[in-house]
C-alpha cells in the first residue's frame, strides 16, 4: 500500500448514503418504532446489523464505570477543596453529596435495567417527556463529554511542573493533541481492553492510597512519626473563607461542598454501556450498586485521607493550586510523601498521575467523537459529521472533540489554575443539568409505569420511597447548579464575567436548543399513558433466552437454574456482584 493509499484510507471522510428511513421520522410519541432501539449506529457488521453486540461482562461495566469517574480530580484537584475548607468541611461535603448521587442513581437504575437500550437516560427524556428534551439532553452530555478533554489535558501539563517548568507550556499541550489525534484514528480496536486495564490501574491505585494514609499516619514513614489526626487539630478541622468566625467556616464548607458536585459522579457511564452488556437485567443491578458503593468509598476516603495527610494551610498546596498565586495543579498525595521524606515514591506517583490524566483525556476524546457521530445519525446534527474514513473513523467528530482541547491553551495567558477553574465550573454545570434531567425523566416514568398498569414490583431494580427520592435528588442538583459560583456576585469582589460565562452558559444553551427545536419540529409533552416503554424490549428478552440456553448447554446452568462456577468465577462474584442469577 503506497503513502496515497494510506492517507487516502485513514483521512479522507465518506459520508454514508442518507438511510431510507429516519430513526425519528414520522415518529410520533407512542408510537413503536422497530428501529428505535438503536441510537449510535456504527459500521455495519458483516451481516449487515447496525446493532451494536453485547459482550460486557459485570467486571467490563464496573471497571468502566468506576474508571471513567476516577480521573485526576481525586488524586490532585481534591486539594483545592481541603485548601478551602479543611478536612472536616472536605469530609461532611462529600458524605452529604452521596445522598443525592445515590437518589439519582436509584431512579436512572430502575429505568434502565428495566430497558438496557442505547443511551437509555437520554432515549427515555424523549420517550417519557418530549423530543425536543432528548435532543437538548444529548447535547448537553456531548459538552460534558467535551469541556473534559481540556482539563485533562491541562492537568497533566500542570503535573509535569513537578520536575521542571522552564519550557513553554504549549509544548506538551501540542503533544498532548496531537497524541490523542492519531489514537483515535489508528487505535480504535484497542480502546476498550486498554481503557479496562488502564481503569484497574486507577482503581488499585486509589485503593493503595487509602492504604498509604493509614501506614504513615500510625507511623509507617521515614520519620516514624505517628502523626495520626494531628491536623485536624493544627491548624483545625475548619478553615475560613472570605470571611471570619461561623460565616468563614460555613462558606469553606460551601466550597468543599462546590468541589465534591465536580467530582463525585453518578450513573450515567454505567448507563452508556447498557446496550452492550451481556444479560443486561441481571448484571446492570448488580454493577449500579457496586459501582456506587466503590465510588462513595474512594471518594469519601479520599476526602478523609488528603485532610490527614495534609494540613489545608500548607504553603505547597496553597501555592501550587493558585490559592495564593497561579501555577501547577499539585497532588496532596505528592506533597504529603515530600513533607515525610520518601523518596522516589513521589516521582512514581507523579507517572501514574499522568498516566491516570492522559487516560481519561483519551478516554473523554472518544466518547466525545462517537457521541457526536451518533448525533448526527439520529439528526440531531449536521449530516457532514457522518462521514468516516475507510477505517471506520468519523474524523470530523474527532476534529470537533479535539477543537475542545485548544481551550487549555488559554493556560498561556492566565495560568493553569484559571483555566482549570473556569473548565470546572463549565465541567459541574454540564454536570448538575444532566443529573436535573435524569431525575426529572424518571418522574414521567413513574407516571407512564403507572398510567400503563406495570406494575414495579415486575421491574429488575426498584427503587424505594419513589418518586420522592428523584425529586429530592433533582431539588438537590438545581439548587446546587446556582450556589456552585455564588462567589461571583460577593459584596466587594470585582464582577469575574469570565467565570460566570463559563459557569452559566450552558444554562442558556441548553434551553436555547430545547426551544428552537421544539418550534421547528412541532414536539409535544408526552402523554403518559401513550409513553413508549417496549420498543427494544423485545430484544433484550430474546437475548436473555439465547445467554441462558447457551448456559444451560454449556453445562453452566442445571435444571433450576443454579449457576455452576470456577472458584475464579466466585471470586470475581464476590468483587464485582453476580451477572449470572
Amino acid at each position: 500500500m503506497g503513502v496515497g493509499q494510506f492517507f487516502a484510507d485513514n483521512f479522507v471522510p465518506r459520508v454514508p448514503p442518507k438511510p431510507v428511513s429516519h430513526v425519528h421520522e414520522h415518529h410520533q410519541p407512542g408510537e413503536k418504532n422497530a428501529d428505535e432501539s438503536i441510537s449510535i449506529s456504527l459500521e455495519s457488521t458483516a451481516d449487515g446489523s447496525n446493532r451494536l453486540h453485547r459482550k460486557l461482562r459485570g467486571r467490563h461495566v464496573q471497571l468502566l464505570g468506576i474508571g471513567a469517574t476516577i480521573g485526576s480530580a481525586l488524586f490532585v484537584s481534591i486539594g483545592l477543596g481541603l485548601a478551602n475548607g479543611g478536612p472536616l468541611s472536605l469530609l461532611l461535603a462529600f458524605i452529604i453529596w452521596s445522598f443525592p448521587i445515590l437518589f439519582i442513581t436509584i431512579s436512572v437504575a430502575e429505568m434502565v435495567t428495566y430497558l438496557p437500550i442505547t443511551s437509555p437516560f437520554v432515549r427515555m427524556a424523549g420517550r417519557c417527556c418530549d423530543l425536543a428534551l432528548e435532543v437538548a439532553t444529548a447535547w448537553n452530555f456531548w459538552f460534558l463529554c467535551s469541556a473534559q478533554i481540556p482539563f485533562e489535558v491541562i492537568t497533566v501539563n500542570s503535573i509535569i511542573h513537578f520536575w521542571r517548568d522552564d519550557y513553554s507550556a504549549a509544548i506538551p499541550l501540542a503533544v498532548q493533541v496531537v497524541i490523542y489525534f492519531v489514537i483515535a484514528v489508528f487505535g480504535v480496536g484497542l480502546y476498550g481492553e486498554v481503557e479496562f486495564w488502564l481503569s484497574l490501574g486507577k482503581v488499585v491505585m486509589a485503593v493503595g492510597l487509602l492504604f498509604f494514609t493509614f501506614i504513615t499516619m500510625v507511623g509507617g514513614n521515614p520519620q516514624h512519626h505517628a502523626f495520626g489526626f494531628t491536623y485536624w487539630k493544627n491548624p483545625g478541622a475548619m478553615n475560613v473563607l472570605y470571611h471570619t468566625g461561623a460565616l468563614g467556616r460555613f462558606q469553606g464548607f460551601l466550597a468543599c461542598l462546590i468541589r465534591a458536585t465536580f467530582m463525585f459522579l453518578g450513573p450515567e457511564y454505567v448507563s452508556l454501556v447498557a446496550s452492550e452488556t451481556i444479560n443486561p437485567r441481571k448484571t446492570l443491578p448488580s454493577a449500579y450498586k457496586q459501582v456506587f458503593i466503590r465510588l462513595t468509598v474512594f471518594f469519601i476516603g479520599g476526602a478523609l485521607c488528603v485532610g490527614i495527610l495534609v494540613p489545608y494551610n500548607n504553603p505547597t498546596l496553597q501555592a501550587t493550586l493558585g490559592v495564593t498565586k497561579p501555577g501547577a495543579a499539585g497532588s496532596p498525595y505528592v506533597i504529603a510523601m515530600q513533607n515525610l521524606g520518601i523518596k522516589v515514591l513521589p516521582d512514581i506517583m507523579n507517572i501514574l498521575l499522568i498516566t491516570s490524566a492522559f487516560s481519561a483525556g483519551n478516554s473523554y476524546t472518544y466518547c466525545s467523537s462517537r457521541t457526536l457521530y451518533g448525533f448526527a445519525l439520529d439528526g440531531y446534527a449536521p449530516r457532514f459529521l457522518t462521514a468516516t474514513t475507510k477505517t471506520g473513523v468519523p474524523i470530523y467528530c474527532v476534529m470537533f472533540a479535539l477543537a475542545w482541547a485548544l481551550i487549555s491553551f488559554l493556560q498561556l495567558n492566565k495560568g493553569s489554575a484559571t483555566v482549570l477553574n473556569w473548565i470546572i465550573n463549565l465541567i459541574t454545570s454540564c454536570q448538575l443539568i444532566n443529573f436535573l434531567i435524569m431525575s426529572f425523566t424518571y418522574v414521567f416514568f413513574f407516571r407512564a409505569m403507572k398510567a400503563q398498569g406495570i406494575d414495579r414490583k415486575t421491574l429488575p431494580f426498584v427503587g424505594w420511597c419513589q418518586p420522592w427520592l428523584a425529586i429530592i435528588g433533582g431539588t438537590l442538583t438545581f439548587v446546587m447548579l446556582f450556589v456552585g459560583t455564588y462567589t461571583i456576585f460577593l459584596p466587594g469582589k470585582p464582577f469575574d464575567y469570565q467565570s460566570f460565562l463559563f459557569s452559566y452558559l450552558m444554562i442558556f444553551i441548553d434551553i436555547a436548543i430545547f426551544v428552537i427545536y421544539k418550534l421547528v419540529a412541532r414536539t409535544k409533552w408526552v402523554k403518559p399513558e401513550n409513553a413508549d416503554l417496549v420498543t427494544g424490549l423485545k430484544e433484550v428478552e430474546e437475548h436473555e433466552e439465547l445467554f441462558y440456553e447457551k448456559m444451560r448447554e454449556e453445562g453452566k446452568m442445571d435444571a433450576n437454574g443454579k449457576i455452576h462456577r470456577t472458584w475464579l468465577q466466585k471470586v470475581c462474584t464476590v468483587l464485582f456482584g453476580s451477572e449470572m442469577k
